[in-house]
């Protein structure tokens, strides 16, 4: 059996223009990211070539491109553009994004406000020979949300 490992990138924050305000999308602000890979390492490992794994550099420089890029009413939708752009690399199996608002615009002390998404590839089960978009019983794979919250972000924006 094959575990799934993990890269994590922590703390990467880059300048957005994210809100539902106006004044969010004038002044913008600095939104922090988190997310961490789950994917197989062990090719990685054992060849020491960073072909063979994400190159966490160049996920850090798309992420930062995603924050500073369009802007967005909600962090939850920031959070899953993310996750998807995490998800394009096929060795990716789950991704756990999460979107750190820490100036929102709340009229209260507070430390920060976060939503963090799941989402991830699962095999899908055996098919039927010959069911509608599918080979011959061959086992897909479809990209899902993942845990008690399948479907849904949390948090607040």
């Amino acid at each position: 059996m094959d575990f799934l490992d993990q890269i994590t990138l922590t703390g990467l924050t880059v300048f957005g223009r994210h809100g539902v305000f106006a004044h969010e999308r004038a002044d913008g602000q600095e939104f922090t990211i988190d997310l961490t890979l789950h994917l197989p390492l062990k090719d990685a490992a054992a060849s020491d070539d960073v072909a063979d794994t994400v190159h966490y550099g160049e996920l850090a420089e798309k992420v930062a491109a995603i924050v500073a890029g369009e802007p967005v009413d909600l962090i939850e939708t920031l959070a899953a553009r993310i996750a998807d752009a995490a998800l394009e690399d096929e060795r990716v199996r789950m991704v756990a994004v999460t979107v750190h608002k820490p100036h929102a615009p709340i009229p209260l002390t507070f430390a920060d406000v976060s939503v963090t998404v799941h989402r991830g590839r699962v095999e899908a089960p055996h098919p039927m020979p010959g069911a509608p978009g599918r080979g011959s019983g061959e086992r897909g794979v479809e990209e899902q949300g993942v845990g008690e919250n399948a479907g849904r972000e949390q948090g607040e924006s």
